[in-house]
């Protein structure tokens, strides 16, 4: 009886399910869970120390078991105990010992141990997704205050149509990505606030286990609350998606700018030689499939969120391997990609260049001050706006018609346009050709949040405050999580305990 982990099946399972399910979980749970199943066998110990259920002399040898604990021999150990890691471990522990330790994981379960490893793993790489987020917010701001001041053409509908600043598009990017953090935060707050240990199979235990206490020890605010949401519920895998979703979805729509900027038509960015491609047969391209990749990336995020909702859906509130294991398998491939995506992007802005010369030729021959003239005409010449915005409309068509260029607006021909409608033209013919001088654009815009340069700077210093203070919240939870688990992996048993 001693070498067997169960009594209801006689026989080890089919090789086939072993090599198509069994053995893949478990060298999955080898490599990114064990160091977390480790702790949470102490924190057990803990417990089973204050419950006076395990002494010292039970506890000492059972942590140099697990401290010692070889990969390999798992492996070893894993096909007689049904290829699942719980078991394995429980039987490599057990071979360690001088004498069978008789209360050692009485009143468990594999459910939420699993659970909780799997839950301790999203935390730890959601943890380093958000040190990367940081850094990439820092570098936006980096190169905002590079080229402050420095103009480009910005774009609607895949036209040219007003100016802006080069600084007030990446303050965009900024801004998204401070929010994707505040959303990044709030996951991680609220999976930190829901340690499943302590549930058991799936209705609680029958021994006094102090659930928030063990939640502590593991670096968590507090216990789940709910023995059955503790094992049944994956929420938090499809809050982790979600929110790679969100970002994903907004950098593809930054990298798509990028790849346009990068075209040999428009050429307002480029990159070093390390991070440029070049074409086999056509010499004179030089190509950014850095760009390429990236964007690219983005759609698995979205992808491998969808495969975890329906993984889900449909299935009973309970523990399942459905749900747990199989709609969980897109996990680590989510997380795995959005730090792939991350590292790339954090590339991409580092050593972005803008071709400003470029990006301000671009506004000099477009007829930008097409807004500020239907409001001129509206303002000064009382003329109402609909009517304002065809006159404005009219005056662009013919010089866009006559290869003309925005320096060369005539007022004579903007009086004789408003006489035709019954109206006076009071613009004289500087404050025409200002309306059309691209350079005066970007200090006309005045209201919060615009392109003036003043407004730019109001925002930079604002979203270096908010990464600050999100940030601060960060390394709090982080240092307390890093904190617990440094605590426990000195751990020891009191003395004369028992």
């Amino acid at each position: 009886m001693v070498n067997q982990v169960t009594g209801r099946v006689a026989k080890n399972p089919h090789e086939l399910y072993v090599s198509k399910v069994l053995k893949p979980q478990f060298d999955y749970e080898l490599e990114h869970y064990l160091q977390h199943y480790i702790s949470i066998e102490k924190v057990l110990l803990q417990r089973y120390e204050k419950m006076d259920l395990l002494g010292r002399e039970d506890i000492v040898p059972i942590l140099a078991a697990l401290n010692e604990m070889k990969k390999t021999e798992l492996v070893t150990l894993s096909g007689d105990n049904l290829t699942d890691i719980a078991l394995t471990i429980e039987r490599y522990v057990n071979e360690k010992m001088d004498k069978e330790i008789v209360n050692w994981h009485v009143d468990r379960s594999r459910n939420d141990y699993q659970a909780t490893a799997q839950l301790m793993y999203g935390r730890e790489k959601w943890l380093g997704l958000l040190d990367k987020m940081f850094q990439i917010n820092k570098q936006i701001l980096n190169k905002c205050s590079l080229y402050s001041g420095c103009m480009m053409p910005g774009y609607t509908h895949y036209q040219s149509a007003q100016v802006i600043t080069i600084p007030y598009y990446l303050t965009a990017v900024s801004e998204h990505i401070l929010h994707t953090i505040s959303k990044m935060l709030h996951v991680l707050e609220s999976i930190n606030g829901r340690c499943p240990l302590g549930s058991g199979a799936m209705s609680g235990q029958e021994l006094p286990w102090n659930c928030d206490e063990m939640a502590a020890f593991l670096g968590f605010t507090s216990y789940t609350g709910h023995a059955l949401a503790g094992v049944a519920s994956r929420g938090w895998v499809l809050e982790m998606g979600e929110c790679l979703s969100y970002l994903a979805t907004n950098l593809s729509r930054f990298l798509t700018d990028f790849l346009m900027w990068g075209s040999s038509e428009q050429q307002f960015i480029t990159f070093p030689d390390e991070l440029s491609g070049i074409s086999s047969s056509m010499p004179q391209k030089r190509n950014f499939p850095l760009l390429e990749r990236a964007r690219g990336k983005t759609s698995h995020l979205v992808g491998f969120y969808m495969d975890m909702i329906l993984g889900q859906r449909n299935t009973p509130y309970s523990n399942l391997v459905e749900v747990s294991k199989e709609s969980s398998k897109s996990l680590p491939l989510l997380l795995n990609n959005a730090d792939d995506v991350l590292d790339l992007f954090l590339l991409i802005v580092q050593h972005i260049e803008f071709n400003v010369d470029k990006t301000e030729a671009a506004c000099s021959t477009e007829f930008f001050g097409g807004f500020s003239l239907a409001n001129q005409l509206t303002l000064k010449n009382h003329i109402p706006y609909r009517t304002a915005q065809v006159i404005a409309g009219r005056f662009i068509t013919f010089y866009i018609e006559h290869d003309r260029k925005p320096d060369e607006v005539s007022n004579e021909y903007l009086t004789s346009m408003c006489k035709d409608e019954g109206f006076i033209n009071h613009i004289s013919d500087q404050e025409l050709l200002e309306i059309f001088d691209f350079r005066r654009e970007i200090d006309r815009k005045i209201t919060e949040g615009s392109t003036h340069d003043d407004s730019v700077g109001k925002m930079m210093e604002s979203y270096g405050k908010r990464e600050a203070a999100l940030q601060q919240t960060f390394i709090s939870i982080k240092n307390r999580v890093l904190s617990k688990l440094d605590e426990l992996e000195n751990w020891e048993p009191n003395e004369g305990s028992l």
